[in-house]
C-alpha cells in the first residue's frame, strides 16, 4: 500500500466542528476519583519472562501494552516488543497461556513469543505500536502505524495512522493497510491510534476509534470499510471529551461483548497535575455510543507500577472477561505488563448511566 497521505480541507473543517461541540457539550460525565477495584490478583511480567523464537535476539529491550485475546481456555497475549532504545521501533509479538495458569499468576516461563508483526512498510517504519485485537474466522489487530508520508506537495511527514493487519492461523499477515476517513470523494489521514473494533461483518466493520484533530485527543466512534480501508466521516462521531483535570483521554481496550448491544471498553485519561495516566470502563452500545461510564478504576501504584521508560503510566490493550471475573492485560510505564484482575460485577457497579437502557 503506498505511503500517499491525503489531506481534506472539507473533512477537516466538519471535524473541528465536531471535537467543539464534544469539548463543550459531552463531558462532566466523571469526577477526578481514583478507586482502584483490581485486587484479587495483582502481578507482573518482564522482558526477561518472554523469550523471541523467531529472531535473532532471543529477548527484548521492553515487553509492554499487550493485546489479549481469550479463546476457548487459552489466552492469547500480543505484546509490544522494543529491542533497540535508539530509535524505539516496535513490533509485536504472539504468546499462549492456560487461562487458568493466568489468573493464578503460575505461568511457565520464559514464555514461548514469536514476533508476528513489524515494520514493512513506510507508514510503519518507526513501528507497529499498542494492537488491539479481534477474532472472526481470521486474526484482525489493529495498531498504531507509525511511519512516514507523502504529502501532496511532495513534502515528506511524520505520522502516526491507524493500522490494520489481518492474520491467518498461521500467524501470516494477509493483508495490512492504514485507514481514512472519506467524504465526498475527498480523502483525509488523521493521526490516529488507541482504537478497537465492537463487530466485524463481511468487510463492514464498527469501532471506537480516537483521530487526533488539531491536536485535541478525545474518543470517537466510527463505522469502517475494511477492503478500502475508510471511515465514513459522517459516521464519525465523538463520544466523550477530556474532564477539566485531564489533558487528553482515548481508547486503552479491546471491546468485550457483554450483551447483543452492550460492550465493555477500556478508556484512559492523563492528569493535568501529574501527567499519570490512569484507567477506567466504559460501556457503549452496538454503534460505540456511549451508556456509562466510570470514574478511574485502575492507577500505577508502587515501584513496578511508576517507574519506567515513561513513569506513572497504566496502559492498554488486553481485557478479557471469564466467567465472574475481569482480567485487565496493560503495560506499565512502557518497560514491563501487568496483570490485573477483579470481580466483573465490581467494575459494572463503578459505572455511572449517561444514557438510559430504555
Amino acid at each position: 500500500m503506498e505511503n500517499f497521505r491525503p489531506e481534506s480541507k472539507l473533512i477537516l473543517k466538519n471535524l473541528k466542528e465536531k471535537v467543539a461541540f464534544a469539548l463543550k457539550e459531552l463531558k462532566n460525565y466523571r469526577e477526578p476519583k481514583v478507586e482502584d477495584i483490581f485486587n484479587i490478583n495483582r502481578y507482573y511480567l518482564g522482558p526477561e519472562d518472554f523469550k523471541i523464537t523467531n529472531y535473532l535476539r532471543s529477548r527484548a529491550w521492553s515487553v509492554f501494552n499487550p493485546g489479549a485475546l481469550k479463546i476457548d481456555d487459552k489466552v492469547y497475549i500480543f505484546p509490544r516488543l522494543i529491542f533497540d532504545f535508539y530509535a524505539y521501533v516496535a513490533s509485536v509479538g504472539a504468546t499462549v497461556v492456560n487461562i487458568e495458569d493466568l489468573i493464578e499468576g503460575n505461568l511457565r516461563k520464559p514464555l514461548d513469543t514469536k514476533i508476528i508483526l513489524w515494520p514493512r512498510e513506510t507508514w510503519e517504519q518507526l513501528g507497529c505500536e499498542d494492537p488491539r485485537a479481534f477474532m472472526k474466522e481470521k486474526l484482525y489487530i489493529l495498531y498504531c502505524g507509525r511511519g512516514y508520508y507523502q504529502l501532496s506537495d511532495g513534502k515528506i511527514i511524520r505520522n502516526d495512522a491507524l493500522a490494520l493487519a489481518v492474520l491467518d492461523k498461521d500467524w501470516n499477515v494477509i493483508k495490512r493497510g492504514f485507514f481514512h476517513v472519506e467524504k465526498n470523494n475527498e480523502r483525509h489521514v488523521p493521526s490516529n491510534r488507541d482504537s478497537a473494533f465492537l463487530e466485524i461483518n463481511g468487510n463492514h466493520a464498527t469501532l471506537v476509534t480516537r483521530p487526533v484533530v488539531n491536536g485535541t485527543k478525545v474518543c470517537w466512534r466510527a463505522t469502517s470499510d475494511l477492503e478500502k480501508f475508510s471511515m465514513p466521516e459522517e459516521d464519525l462521531q465523538p463520544v466523550f471529551a477530556p474532564e477539566p483535570w485531564e489533558s487528553h483521554i482515548g481508547w486503552s481496550t479491546n471491546a468485550v461483548r457483554l450483551s447483543k448491544t452492550e460492550y465493555l471498553v477500556g478508556w484512559h485519561g492523563v492528569s493535568k497535575s501529574d501527567m499519570a495516566y490512569r484507567n477506567g470502563l466504559a460501556l457503549v452500545d452496538e454503534n460505540g455510543d456511549l451508556l456509562a461510564i466510570s470514574n478511574y478504576i485502575l492507577s500505577p501504584n508502587g515501584l513496578n507500577e511508576e517507574y519506567g521508560d515513561r513513569p506513572f503510566t497504566t496502559f492498554g490493550n488486553g481485557l478479557i472477561r471469564h466467567k465472574d471475573l475481569l482480567i485487565w492485560i496493560g503495560g506499565l510505564s512502557d518497560c514491563f505488563i501487568g496483570i490485573f484482575i477483579t470481580k466483573l460485577q465490581t467494575a459494572l457497579d463503578k459505572l455511572n448511566w449517561i444514557k438510559s437502557r430504555s
